[in-house]
């Protein structure tokens, strides 16, 4: 039993032992396996951390590895390594500076072929601009007109043979046009009151009122030898007894002994101003051989049609009208809806009571039957009576007027006669019962006052002459009716709408503004009636001159991308030849003897030769490629396209063209030098105009951009928000960029501008939109600058307008809104929206979506002010007293460019990138 016990235990240890010798051999191959590569992995990481003295594999000071000999080899191997390293890691950055080098060049070169591609599109453009003028010139068969040799006639020519009868006169028969040639200037010579016998009896008002007008008119001249017209006051006489006055053949006499008269006085125009409406016909029974006569009024047998001219009285011969006491236009209808005051003077009946009677088909053939006035009394009275409107007619007079025989005196004192105009819709002016008194001051007298205070003047009688009648048109300021028709009258009136009675109210306002309200401008008229007869062109309007002030240019200006940005498309050529500007005075002749209509009967008269206008004809479209093609620049030639083609040429309806930058700035020099440089690279730009507005010069070290065009810098004789739109002689184009000096504009938002206002050159163009608003409470307007679906105003800090409203702003709009704009140093731009709106009775053309225009950073302007908005509101109400009405007009649209927003095939691109 011991022995097997014994055997087993010696058979068990040797197990035992086995398996702890098996158990330490896994321990031991598990930490060399594991921990042995970590430690390993530590101190591989660690060899460039440590420092020279402590690296493991890093040559060690003295070289300590390196001693024995079977390792130095590898040493040297190791540092040949390393250093061809260190030469290759420097040659890799080499290489790397190198490729980023050419990268730059490259990226120049690209910008350098893209600069040279837009050149050389440019340069085609140029090319193919200057083949057009070179065709143009080759096929213009047009001559050049020069001035013709001006004729001078002798002091001593006694002029045509006499005509049969002076009833005959006209003006091939009695007026001697070598006297004035169409470049005469229209020279007028008058006679000094002093050098007639007759001169003494004239009233002293007419004398001081004839004086002082043709002290300030232009075509004045003391060379009696160059005269084209030679002016003789006659009238109107002072009260005096008959047997004071010349007699006929003595007055015959005293006329032929006028030194220039030369025996028949051709050329001679007899001019009589009436203040009373009982005036004299002092020129009756009078042979007045050649010489014209001027008065307001004629007898059938005495009026010569076409030769003689019928005119206005002077009723306000030395006091100017009040502008502001004139009643406003609207409301439409007034109190009553026509008045009449007067008195017949003589019975008709009576100074024809010898007269056989006739029959009303008879009447209407002949001469007024001797009851005609009792039945327009009776015909007036019923419709008073009826009470269906309001009317007031009055036909006796407690201190009627002296008036001329058959004539309806007035009632009363004028101030009174003005009270009940004003309350009247229409006034009725009845013609005088004598059908041979063709034209008497009388009735001239009632058309004024009618006129003046807006009341729409209602003639009954179609037989009479009215003023100037061979020029206005009548029709659209009243309304002439035969005097048959007397019975109709009521109906006729009733039936106007409020549309057509507002248009003929502002018409007859225009009237009487124009031609009738001063002693200078009845004068004017005379003389431009006379001229427009004889065809000879009104004297050019002047032009601002603009002093320069000396400046010298810096460094050439830079592009900013942000501006001129459109994408890949240009937005049209920059011209590399000479600013062309606008073609001048080409329709002199045309638009006097072609145009008489429109330039007597629209604003603002046929007083002023303009440059050019807005409203010059436009061309057929064939006609640019049929003979008239001068200067036009049609889009791909004619055959149109998209935005390439568009870029490259203008098109449109009217030949190629630039613009003028007017800049109005103040003491803010470097916002405008920022300003100024951003107008690089700007096509069709023909100069800037730098309106200086401030007292003090610019510094003496200040550096003006150069950006390849003139900038004109202009001195002003005041600080004035009217020299904005001066028509300065610096601006030699039609259309003109108001700008103001802080604006920020890209450039393909003005060039969209251009060609915009090139289709509507009568209209303001521009982007920031503003809007007259109606303020219930207190019945009057507001300035509102809130987003709106409408407007009514586009501001001209930036904006496009016709060269034509500057002349119209500056020398025919009321001088007192330019001086409330210097009063309050605002409302410049709304003077401008009123006086365009009120030509053409259109609203301005709003452009691109953006409302405001203010560069970022830019210091503070005026219009920030509290007060800016106050004083606003002021000249919009008292703008609408001056004019008599709101001229704004609403509108709901802007403009954007053909293509905007619209999907295209990938071979076409848009006109504008972001319009």
């Amino acid at each position: 039993m011991q022995r097997n016990s014994g055997g087993v235990g010696a058979v068990g240890q040797p197990w035992v032992l086995r398996r702890v010798r098996l158990t330490w051999l896994s321990f031991m191959l598990f930490f060399i396996l594991v921990f042995f590569p970590l430690i390993a992995h530590y101190y591989l990481t660690t060899i460039d951390e440590a420092g020279p003295d402590k690296r493991i594999f890093g040559p060690r000071p003295g070289g300590e590895l390196c001693e024995a000999k079977h390792v130095q080899d590898l040493c040297r191997i190791r540092e040949s390594v390393s250093e061809e390293l260190l030469q290759l890691e420097a040659k890799r950055q080499e290489l790397n500076g190198e490729i980023a080098r050419l990268n730059l060049r490259i990226e120049a070169c690209k910008r350098s072929i893209d600069s040279a591609k837009q050149d050389l599109l440019q340069l085609k453009n140029v090319i193919s601009q200057t083949e057009h003028s070179y065709k143009e010139l080759m096929a213009q068969n047009q001559p050049k007109l020069s001035l013709p040799v001006r004729l001078l006639p002798d002091k001593d020519d006694s002029g045509l043979p006499p005509p049969k009868s002076a009833r005959n006169c006209r003006l091939r028969s009695c007026f001697d046009y070598a006297r004035c040639p169409l470049t005469s200037g229209f020279p007028v010579y008058v006679y000094d009151m002093a050098s007639y016998p007759w001169g003494e009896y004239i009233d002293p008002l007419v004398k001081q009122a004839f004086t002082a007008a043709v002290k300030s008119n232009i075509y004045i001249t003391d060379n009696p030898s160059i005269a084209c017209l030679y002016m003789v006051l006659v009238g109107e006489l002072q009260e005096f007894p008959s047997s004071a006055l010349p007699s006929p053949s003595e007055l015959e006499r005293q006329l032929k002994a006028l030194p220039y008269w030369r025996s028949d006085g051709h050329n001679h125009l007899l001019v009589h101003f009436s203040r009373k409406s009982m005036t004299q016909n002092f020129l009756y029974n009078v042979s007045t051989g050649r010489a014209a006569v001027a008065q307001s009024t004629f007898l059938e047998q005495q009026y010569r049609e076409g030769f003689d001219l019928v005119v206005s009285p002077l009723v306000h011969a030395l006091s100017e009208p009040n502008f502001l006491e004139v009643p406003p236009q609207v409301p439409v209808k007034r109190k009553y809806l026509f008045t009449f005051q007067g008195e017949r003077v003589e019975s008709l009946r009576s100074s024809l009571q010898e007269a056989p009677p006739q029959s009303f088909e008879e009447e209407m053939e002949g001469d007024p039957p001797a009851d005609y006035d009792d039945r327009i009394i009776g015909t007036l009275k019923a419709v008073q009576d009826s009470h269906l409107d309001q009317v007031l007619v009055e036909f006796t007079c407690k201190n009627p007027r002296l008036s001329l025989a058959t004539e309806w005196a007035l009632c009363g004192d004028r101030e009174d006669r003005l009270e009940v105009l004003k309350a009247s819709t229409f006034a009725l002016v009845i013609a005088p019962g004598d059908g041979q008194l063709v034209a008497s001051a009388g009735c001239g007298m009632r058309l004024f006052e009618a006129l003046e205070v807006g009341a729409i003047p209602v003639v009954l009688g179609d037989h009479s002459k009215l003023p100037y009648h061979q020029f206005i048109r009548w029709s659209e300021a009243a309304i002439v009716v035969p005097k048959p028709r007397v019975t109709e009258l009521h109906f006729l009136l009733r039936s106007l709408s409020d549309n057509d009675m507002l248009a003929m109210r502002r018409q007859g306002r225009f009237l009487w503004e124009t031609y009738f309200s001063t002693s200078e401008n009845v004068l004017n008229t005379i003389l431009a009636s006379i001229r427009t007869v004889i065809q000879v062109p009104a004297a050019p309007i002047r032009e601002e001159t603009a002093h320069e002030i000396p400046h010298k240019a810096g460094k050439l200006a830079g592009t900013d991308a942000n501006l001129a940005d459109n994408g890949d498309l240009d937005l049209g050529p920059v011209e590399t030849e000479p600013p062309y500007a606008s073609p001048r005075f080409l329709r002199n002749f045309t638009y006097t003897a072609a145009d008489t209509y429109r330039a007597w009967n629209r604003a603002p008269g046929p007083f002023h030769l303009f440059p050019h206008t807005p409203l010059d004809p436009v061309l057929p479209s064939e006609a640019k490629f049929l003979g008239s093609g001068t200067g036009f620049r049609p889009i791909g030639g004619g055959t149109g396209g998209s935005g390439k083609e568009f870029q490259a040429a203008l098109g449109g309806n009217v030949p190629r063209e630039q613009f003028t930058v007017v800049m109005l700035t103040y003491e803010r020099e470097e916002v405008l030098m920022n300003s100024l440089e951003r107008l690089n690279g700007l096509p069709y730009l023909n100069k800037v105009v730098v309106v200086w507005n401030s007292p003090k010069p610019p510094s003496d070290d200040l550096l003006w951009p150069d950006i390849g065009l003139p900038i004109v810098v202009v001195r002003t004789e005041k600080n004035s928000l009217n020299n904005r739109f001066l028509p300065w002689d610096a601006v030699e184009t039609e259309a003109i960029l108001s700008i103001d000096d802080d604006a920020h504009l890209r450039h393909d938002e003005i060039m969209f501008g251009f060609r915009v206002w090139r289709e509507a050159r009568d209209r303001i163009v521009g982007f920031p939109g503003r809007y007259h608003a109606w303020d219930v409470n207190h019945q009057s307007w507001l300035y509102n600058s809130n987003y709106s679906c409408e407007l009514s105003m586009v501001l001209t800090g930036a904006a496009f307008f016709h060269k034509y409203y500057a002349y119209l702003y500056s020398y025919v709009m009321p001088q007192a809104i330019r001086d409330m704009v210097d009063e309050y140093i605002n409302c410049e731009d709304i003077a401008m929206n009123f006086l365009v709106s009120h030509i053409t009775r259109k609203p301005p053309i709003k452009v691109t979506s953006r409302w405001t225009f203010r560069c970022p950073g830019c210091p503070q302007a005026l219009s920030h002010d509290d007060s800016h908005f106050h004083e606003r509101h002021k000249c919009i109400n008292f703008f609408v007293k001056v004019y008599g009405y709101m001229p704004l007009l609403y509108t709901q649209f802007r403009v954007d460019s053909v293509l905007f927003k619209t999907r295209l095939p990938h071979d076409k691109t848009k006109c504008f990138k972001f319009i």
